[in-house]
């Protein structure tokens, strides 16, 4: 229900005190929330005195009094209304903490009854802190608008409110300027990686070429900003690097939630779905029974599309693959030309796959099962030449968190012929799939992961891919090793080149003084010679080798690198808040999520406790694949 209430808190055109061009909109000091328009319980009959019952200590707020939505804890909603105003400064400066809850936990900005600007608090998850920060829009474009503030709460459950105090209009930024109203522009959003356009993503899914267009499916939550809701996200591309989303392609059904699976082109119609020219795209996923109404069991579904992947067809008799064990899910499907036959990996329980065959996609049978101690979801198989030999090819079986087996495959049972190999040696690296029909012509293993566990505080979207990457294997005095490199494809957002060669690194000196940002592609053969490490400090982050340990280190992380004649290859591609680094030309792997300070845009390259010669350092400033 609307309350107006008497103007105590006022819209004040006076200045506050202590800044003579600042204009008040509001301070909350007052006994109630004045000429401003409540509705639903959460905002309570006036300004909160700092913390209510059952919430952490709130801290940060000015004065006695603040807005504070946790009116009877986090299960209260409604919103907080001012009057209309004249915007006549260049800023809106505010406090702010509570919920990271785009759109539902949030301050916004309302011209003309749209919002134009918003923010929210820092926490999503568990933990946190319920101290108030600084915040700043920029609101020059405004000026000589009316405009009302609007507060959010529509959230229920943790973090399901909004902390807001000091509002006032100024000529002077008082914290950093946060963008996340403008769509890919926004301060964390990642340049060239793939992200939703809003809310929560995970596992890349359904990867497939067809007709020049490379299809990323992806887990997507298209109703909130954390996990949940599990739909098929969609996006397209002709270069893996300049992705489109388009609309959401397959949405939770009475068999479930829309958990990990692939696709697949059928171009020989094994399934009879085709209707018209264009072969048929098959997406094969797990329909996640434990999120239906009523519960049932995991099972895996398939879906077509006849349109060249525009609209999306459920198979009438889905589930095509009934319930095995535990939560089995992820399928991973692959056309197996020698026997005629689609071969699915899938994820079983524990650390336990299988195997199945099927002639049309819709029929299955169990063929063979893989164990893999330490690994679990996600599995992807496939053959890859040894060394580019086409003569000599191993098979992949591939899990979640990067590990393998090497083996063959006879179209029927997969023979492990090595140890459990790691592939990946950093952080927030997860769930990678690789496309289905890259042509002949091309032949690339090409593959994509989530950047799991990254943090995007106050943005509209949540998570982030990884760069796409080729996968060879190749031979080292250990035995073959899958090797990941960045796709060639990345250049094409190559901008200002920078180069160095033959170098001699003493430490305290940095051979690149002026060169900064926030996106590059670096590539560096580094001669350690005497040095006792050497490196890049890059945005405040140091990546470090170490000679005597002959180990990769970033952010706690390490991974053994065998200098080649006394040497090091590194490539690390940056973004506004990730690393990728790839050392000897893929052999060694780590991806990382960072946060680091939007204003930090440093770049060095280092030796430290001796000399190293620098004998090639190709840095290429980025471009945004965003329009």
């Amino acid at each position: 229900m609307t309350r107006l209430m008497s103007l105590m808190i006022v819209l004040s055109l006076a200045p506050a005190a202590g800044a003579a061009d600042d204009v008040l909109i509001a301070d909350f000091e007052g006994p109630d929330y004045g000429g401003w328009t409540v509705t639903g319980e959460a905002f309570g009959p006036g300004p909160a005195q700092g913390t209510l019952p059952n919430q952490m200590s709130v801290s940060g707020f000015e004065g006695k009094g603040l807005v504070n939505s946790f009116h009877k804890g986090d299960g209260s909603t409604g919103t907080l209304t001012s009057p209309p105003f004249p915007i006549e400064r260049n800023y809106v400066n505010f406090l702010i903490g509570g919920g990271g809850h785009p759109g539902k936990a949030c301050m916004n900005l309302l011209v003309d009854g749209q919002v134009v600007r918003t923010a929210t608090g820092p926490n999503r998850q568990p933990g946190g802190t319920e101290r108030l920060d600084r915040c700043s829009w920029d609101v020059g474009d405004l000026r000589g608008k009316t405009a009302r503030i609007e507060i959010v709460d529509r959230v229920t459950g943790g973090w399901g409110h909004i902390n807001i105090d000091q509002i006032v209009q100024s000529d002077k930024a008082k914290a950093a300027l946060i963008v996340v109203d403008k769509l890919y522009q926004e301060t964390y959003r990642p340049q060239f990686h793939f992200t939703a356009t809003k809310n929560w993503l995970n596992d890349p899914n359904g990867m497939m070429f067809y007709k020049g267009e490379y299809h990323l499916f992806f887990q997507h939550n298209p109703e909130g900003i954390d996990w949940g809701n599990m739909t098929w996200g969609h996006a397209v591309s002709g270069d893996m690097i300049h992705w489109k989303q388009l609309e959401h392609a397959i949405h939770p059904d009475e068999l479930g939630t829309i958990f990990s699976g692939s696709g697949v082109v059928d171009w020989i119609n094994t399934a009879g779905f085709q209707t018209g020219d264009e072969a048929v795209l098959v997406c094969i996923y797990t329909s996640a029974g434990e999120f239906a109404t009523p519960k049932v069991p995991f099972t895996q579904s398939i879906a077509y599309s006849n349109d060249r992947g525009k609209t999306w067809t459920k198979y009438e008799h889905n589930p095509v693959l009934g319930h095995i064990v535990g939560s089995n899910r992820d399928p991973k499907v692959i056309w197996h030309e020698p026997s005629k036959r689609w071969i699915m990996a899938l994820y079983l329980d524990g650390n336990d796959f299988a195997l199945f065959s099927s002639p049309n996609l819709k029929q299955w049978t169990r063929t063979c099962d893989v164990r893999m101690p330490g690994t679990s979801e996600c599995p992807d198989f496939f053959e890859l030449p040894v060394d580019g030999q086409t003569d000599n090819t191993k098979w992949v079986f591939w899990g979640a968190n990067g590990n393998y087996l090497l083996g063959s495959f006879d179209g029927k049972e997969f023979r492990a012929q090595s140890e459990l190999l790691r592939s990946e040696w950093g952080e927030n690296w997860y769930a990678a799939q690789t496309f289905s029909d890259i042509p002949k012509s091309d032949g690339r293993r090409l593959q994509i992961a989530w950047m799991r566990g990254g943090e995007y505080p106050r943005m509209p979207f949540n998570q982030q891919m990884s760069v796409p990457c080729r996968l060879t294997l190749r031979t080292f005095p250990e035995g073959v090793r899958l090797c990941r490199q960045p796709v060639r494809e990345i250049e094409s957002i190559h901008s200002k080149h920078h180069r160095r060669s033959d170098t001699v690194l003493r430490p305290g000196e940095n051979p690149l003084p002026g060169v900064s940002g926030d996106l590059f592609d670096v590539r560096a053969e580094i001669e350690i010679a005497d040095a006792a490490a050497v490196g890049l400090k890059i945005r405040g982050e140091p990546v470090i080798y170490r000679a005597k340990e002959k180990t990769l280190c970033c952010r706690g992380k390490s991974a053994p690198l065998e200098p080649v004649a006394g040497r090091i290859r590194l490539q690390v591609l940056v973004d506004r808040t990730s690393l990728e680094i790839f050392a000897s030309d893929g052999k060694i792997a780590m991806a990382f999520c960072l946060l680091p300070d939007p204003e930090d845009t440093s770049l060095e390259i280092f030796a430290q406790g001796g000399k190293a010669t620098l004998r090639s350092l190709d840095v290429w400033e980025l471009k945004s694949i965003w329009p």
